[in-house]
């Protein structure tokens, strides 16, 4: 090898960088020391941007495509150079190659619950993820902002800023907008573009641009999700006086099949409660029904059933012909419905002539 060849190795003839990697958002080119040489060729890949730095400051930006270098392309490091048309010597500059690509399926989340409060449930804790995109749209505010000395910049040294930012502007705008959760996810694309456009100002300072912001999922606590869980339930069964009659029938049902494990006066007290509702309920909504051709009588009224308490248990219900033989006697304490507690039967008017019928109690 020759001086001649041996000199011309020290200097660098092509200016590339092929990325290897898919998270790699700047690149220092590599001389080692060497010098550039004027006439060298720049190859700049679609999807990149070259940037020049002579000392500290940017000088001239190539856009893709291949470059012959010469101070015709190189105007403002020429002239921070103090370069003379036709200067020919090899020369030194750092060369960053930026990625101007989108980077996708960045993720954000919250790392801890955020506490808004809901119109309708009050105060609640949610998290919430998703993620976002970004491309570098300003270089040589990267550049200046992030980058500075840095060889190899990549998308984690930002992404992690850029996530708390979102996270803030999420708990911000949701804690004001005051829409009830239950119709928050319907609004995910427009709250995702709404935080997009409030924090892409703050992107932009880093020579950045947010090109997307994506909420995936809003989720509750466990214990607010299976509470919202019985909302819906009771909401398919009807409103709350339904659901009652709904779980009351259940109850007198599984009583009737277990008998020996019921409790008679609960499940009669449930039966009365109901009966009172569906009374109620009739009243206030009669059935539509058509007018008999001929009117007839209405059927005889239902009679009273009475309940007996004796020797601490409650016996019925029984109708009042049959509270004789069921151990009636003045002392007893009875109840119906429509009666506000317990009374002895010496009490009660309606039982007089019953009681008046029975013997006096035997003489000792």
């Amino acid at each position: 090898m020759g001086i001649f060849d041996k000199i011309r190795g020290e200097f660098v003839d092509i200016i590339e960088w092929l990325d290897q990697t898919n998270d790699t958002m700047v690149y220092r080119f590599q001389r080692h020391n060497n010098e550039i040489k004027m006439g060298s060729k720049l190859t700049v890949r679609p999807g990149q941007k070259a940037v020049f730095v002579n000392e500290g400051q940017v000088a001239d930006t190539f856009e893709p495509g291949m470059y012959e270098l010469t101070t015709q392309n190189l105007p403002i490091l020429s002239t921070l150079k103090g370069w003379a048309y036709g200067f020919n010597s090899p020369f030194k500059a750092e060369v960053y190659f930026f990625n101007t690509k989108i980077f996708t399926d960045l993720k954000w989340g919250t790392s801890n619950p955020i506490t808004i409060r809901d119109p309708e449930l009050g105060p609640v804790r949610l998290r919430a993820f998703g993620s976002y995109n970004i491309r570098v749209a300003h270089p040589e505010e990267l550049l200046k902002q992030l980058v500075s000395t840095d060889g190899l910049f990549q998308v984690d040294e930002i992404s992690n800023q850029i996530r708390n930012m979102i996270v803030t502007a999420f708990a911000t705008w949701f804690g004001s907008s005051r829409i009830p959760l239950f119709d928050f996810a319907a609004r995910y694309g427009e709250l995702g573009e709404t935080i997009r456009g409030g924090i892409q100002i703050e992107v932009q300072r880093f020579g950045l641009e947010l090109t997307q912001l994506l909420i995936e999922n809003v989720s509750l606590p466990p214990e607010v999700e299976q509470a919202l869980d019985k909302r819906a339930s009771m909401g398919i069964l009807g409103n709350m006086q339904q659901y009652a009659q709904f779980q009351a029938a259940n109850a007198i049902e599984e009583s009737a099949r277990n008998p020996s494990g019921g409790n008679m006066a609960l499940d009669f007290g449930v039966g009365i409660a109901m009966g009172q509702q569906l009374t109620n309920a009739m009243q206030t909504n009669p059935p539509q029904t058509a007018q008999p051709a001929a009117a007839t009588p209405p059927p005889p009224p239902a009679e009273p059933q009475w309940h007996i308490s004796r020797d601490g248990q409650n016996f019925g219900p029984f109708p009042a012909s049959q509270l004789t033989q069921n151990g009636l006697n003045a002392q007893a304490y009875v109840w119906r419905a429509g009666m506000d507690g317990w009374k002895r039967a010496a009490e009660v008017a309606e039982l007089a002539s019953i009681l008046g019928a029975l013997p006096p109690p035997p003489v000792n």
